[in-house]
């Protein structure tokens, strides 16, 4: 197989869509399937974790489907069960993969440790990896890593800013 860096890029589209809580970044497959949901100011952050994860990739504008926006409006609007319509395709290790279809089943209102997503996976000591994992998330929000918390309670880390994370938890009824 060749190397990675001699593949054609992988060609998706680039949505935008006004949010509450900021400019989201929609990246769509040729299917309509969602590849990443990233924040307009960590662009350069998104564009990093999509290279990771396929290489070479371009980005052109496309606006992502309609069933796709509705369903993220909607969600934002409080109709909190709209993320599941969403679909989605990602790229990455079988770990990362382990965790991130693992996220999509934790129901919105509702939070879990690092450790318990682990112990879920049925891989209690990968603490660290299962953080590792839930920060190369490429689709944010949709594949829900904000509600991931700390063994305490406390909000520890998210990709598009521990506000965010704030909002979004408090937005699905979670007291943070």
């Amino acid at each position: 197989m060749p190397a990675r860096s001699t593949r054609t890029p992988e060609r998706f589209g680039l949505d935008r869509l006004t949010t509450p809580i900021g400019i989201a970044l929609l990246v769509i497959d040729a299917d309509g399937a969602l590849r990443a949901l990233d924040w307009e100011d960590y662009e350069p952050r998104m564009r990093e974790l999509l290279r990771l994860h396929y290489g070479a990739v371009e980005l052109s504008d496309q606006a992502a489907p309609k069933h796709m926006r509705t369903a993220l409006s909607r969600y934002f609007d409080g109709d909190l069960g709209q993320l599941a319509s969403i679909a989605w395709r990602i790229a990455g290790t079988p770990f990362q993969q382990k965790v991130w279809n693992a996220l999509a089943k934790i129901p919105a209102g509702t939070t879990m440790s690092y450790g318990a997503m682990a112990a879920k996976i049925e891989m209690p000591k990968a603490i660290r990896a299962v953080g590792h994992a839930n920060g190369s998330n490429p689709i944010s929000v949709v594949l829900p890593c904000h509600r991931l918390i700390g063994a305490d309670g406390s909000l520890v880390k998210y990709g598009g800013g521990l506000e965010r994370k704030r909002w979004l938890l408090r937005h699905e009824g979670v007291e943070v």
